[in-house]
C-alpha cells in the first residue's frame, strides 16, 4: 500500500519536493535554486521552462532519496508562489513569455491610471478583497497581451492559456489534460469575486482579459488528475493545490477563527483564520480565501511583506557581507537588539499596510564605526519591524492573535525569534516541522485521498518546537519602533 505523499513546492528563489510520510514526518528533500531576471528596474522574471525542470527533477530526486518506487506515492500536492504569472501556448505548451514574479512592478503606472476611475478601486476590493496593485496577476496578463507580439489576437482566438505557477504544473505533469486551479490560487489573481466563487465579468473586461484563457477553478483538496506515465514510470494521482501562504496556514493547522501563522521566505507573509467571515479590512490589508474544502470557504486576513528572506539573500549576493545566511545569527548576537542602523528593503515597493509600489530601499543611521554586523542585523530587524507593522493594521481592524505560529527558512535563527518576540509583544511558536507549506499541500493531498478523515485530525498532527515570549521592555520596543517608522517615513517622502 502506498503510505507516502509527495509535496511540490515551487517557491520564488527555489523549486523544492518533499516527502512526507502520513503522520507529516519528513523522508526526505530535495531543492534547487534557480536564476532571478532582472530585466529592468522593478521588473522580476523567471524562465517557466527551468522552473518546470527543477520541479521535475527535484520529484525524481526525492523519490530516489527517499529510497522509494514512485508507486508508494499515494497522492501530489502542489503548493506555488502566488500572483507569479504565466502565459503559455494551448497546443504547444510552450510559454509566449517569461513568468512575470509576483514582486514585479512594471504595472504600477497601468494601476495608478485605473485607480482614477471613481468608485472603481472600491468594486474591486468589495468583489476580490484586494488592492488594485502591480502585485496581483490581472495587470500582468495584461501587459503580456498587450506588449508580445500577436498574443492577444492568440488569447481572443483561444490559443492561449494563463495560469499561476501551480496551473502551469498541473497542465506540465498531467501532458496537457488538466487546465486548473484552486480557489486559494485564484483568489489573488484580482479576477476572481471570492464571495460567489467565480470568475468576475466585470473585472475580466476592465483588464481586457479573455475568460477563454482562464483555468477551472477547484477546492484545495480535489481530484486534479494524475502524472503522466513517462515522468515517473506510473500515474500518481495529484489530489491539492494551494498557494503557499495559505497552504502554510493549513500545514499550520489554524483551522480555528483568531488563529495566525506568519510565514518567512522570500517575503514575509502573516494570515489570520476569520472563519466564514470574509473581514473587510481597514488599514489595507488583504481578505482573501484561507482555504476551500468540500464546497465551504474559509476566509482570512493577510498582510504582505516582499524582502524577507530575500534582503538577507541580497545581503549574501548583493553586498557580498555574508557567505551563508546562517552567519547572519552570531553577527546579530554580537550587535545586540539595541541596534542605530535602520533598513528599509523597500528594493521592489513596500507592501502592506504601505502599499508604495514606488518606494525604495534604504539604510539610516550609518556611522563610523558601523560595520558589517550592524547591516546584517539591520537587514534581520526590518523583518521583524515590518511585521510589527501587519500586526499593528491587524489590531485596527479588530483581530489580535495572542500568539503567532512562524515557519519558513528564516525562523531557525533563534535570534530572530526572540527579536520578533520581543517586537510584537507576543508569544511566538515554533513547529517541529517547519515546512509548513509543503506540509500543508501534503494534508491537502492527503485528505483527497481518504487518509485523513478531517482537518481536526490533521490538527492532532501539529507540535509545538520552541516558544519565544517577549522579554524586552515596553519603552525599549516602543524606542526602537518608531525608530524604523521614522526611517520608513524618510524612504516614503524622498521618493
Amino acid at each position: 500500500m502506498s503510505r507516502y505523499l509527495l509535496a511540490i513546492d515551487q517557491g520564488t528563489t527555489s523549486s523544492r519536493a518533499i516527502v512526507f510520510d502520513l503522520d507529516g514526518h519528513i523522508i526526505a528533500s530535495s531543492q534547487q535554486e534557480f536564476p532571478q531576471i532582472f530585466p529592468q528596474d522593478g521588473w522580476v522574471e523567471h524562465d517557466p521552462e527551468i522552473i518546470w525542470r527543477t520541479t521535475e527533477e527535484t520529484c525524481r530526486d526525492v523519490i530516489k532519496k527517499a529510497s522509494l518506487h514512485a508507486s508508494d506515492i499515494l497522492s501530489i500536492g502542489i503548493t506555488n508562489q502566488r500572483e507569479t504569472t504565466v502565459v503559455w501556448d494551448k497546443e504547444t505548451g510552450i510559454p509566449v513569455y517569461n513568468a512575470i514574479v509576483w514582486q514585479d512592478r512594471r504595472t504600477a503606472g497601468l494601476c495608478q491610471k485605473l485607480k482614477q476611475e471613481e468608485g472603481l478601486v472600491e468594486r474591486l476590493t468589495a468583489k476580490t478583497g484586494l488592492l488594485l496593485d502591480p502585485y496581483f496577476s490581472a495587470s500582468k496578463i495584461e501587459w503580456i497581451l498587450d506588449n508580445v507580439e500577436d498574443a492577444r489576437a492568440r488569447a481572443e482566438a483561444g490559443d492561449l492559456l494563463f495560469g499561476t505557477i501551480d496551473t502551469f504544473l498541473l497542465w506540465r505533469l498531467t501532458g496537457g489534460v488538466q487546465h486548473a486551479t484552486d480557489a486559494t490560487n485564484a483568489s489573488r489573481t484580482l479576477l476572481f469575486n471570492i464571495h460567489t466563487n467565480e470568475w468576475d465579468e466585470e473585472l475580466l473586461a476592465l483588464f481586457n482579459i479573455p475568460i477563454n484563457m482562464l483555468p477551472e477553478v477547484r477546492d484545495c483538496a480535489a481530484d486534479y488528475g494524475h502524472t503522466k506515465v513517462d515522468l515517473f514510470g506510473v500515474e500518481i494521482p495529484i489530489g491539492g493545490i494551494a498557494g503557499d501562504q495559505q497552504a502554510a496556514l493549513i500545514g499550520q493547522a489554524c483551522f480555528t477563527p483568531g488563529m495566525a501563522k506568519s510565514t518567512y521566505g522570500t517575503g514575509c507573509f502573516m494570515i489570520m483564520n476569520t472563519g466564514d467571515q470574509a473581514l473587510q479590512s481597514k488599514n489595507r490589508l488583504l481578505t482573501t480565501i484561507g482555504y476551500r474544502i468540500n464546497g465551504k470557504t474559509t476566509y482570512a486576513l493577510e498582510g504582505s511583506i516582499f524582502m524577507a528572506g530575500a534582503t538577507i539573500q541580497w545581503i549574501r549576493d548583493g553586498l557580498q557581507l555574508i557567505s551563508n545566511a546562517k552567519e547572519s545569527q552570531s553577527l546579530a548576537e554580537e550587535t545586540g537588539a539595541d541596534n542605530s542602523v535602520y533598513m528599509v528593503p523597500a528594493f521592489t515597493g513596500l507592501g502592506a499596510p504601505y502599499w508604495d509600489p514606488e518606494a525604495r530601499g534604504a539604510i539610516f543611521g550609518l556611522a563610523r564605526d558601523t560595520g558589517i554586523k550592524e547591516i546584517v542585523t539591520a537587514g534581520l530587524q526590518s523583518v521583524c519591524y515590518q511585521t510589527r507593522d501587519l500586526l499593528q493594521a491587524m489590531s485596527q481592524d479588530g483581530a489580535c492573535p495572542a500568539s503567532i505560529r512562524v515557519d519558513g527558512g528564516m525562523v531557525v535563527n533563534d535570534w530572530l525569534m526572540q527579536f520578533l518576540a520581543d517586537t510584537l509583544g507576543v508569544t511566538i511558536e515554533r513547529p517541529r516541522v517547519t515546512e509548513t507549506t509543503a506540509l500543508g499541500v501534503a494534508y491537502l493531498a492527503g485528505l483527497q485521498a481518504g487518509v485523513f478523515e478531517s482537518l481536526e485530525q490533521v490538527a492532532d498532527l501539529w507540535h509545538n518546537e520552541a516558544k519565544f515570549e517577549p522579554k524586552m521592555s515596553e519603552c525599549d520596543r516602543e524606542r526602537l519602533y518608531s525608530g524604523w517608522l521614522e526611517a520608513v517615513g524618510k524612504v516614503l517622502g524622498n521618493k
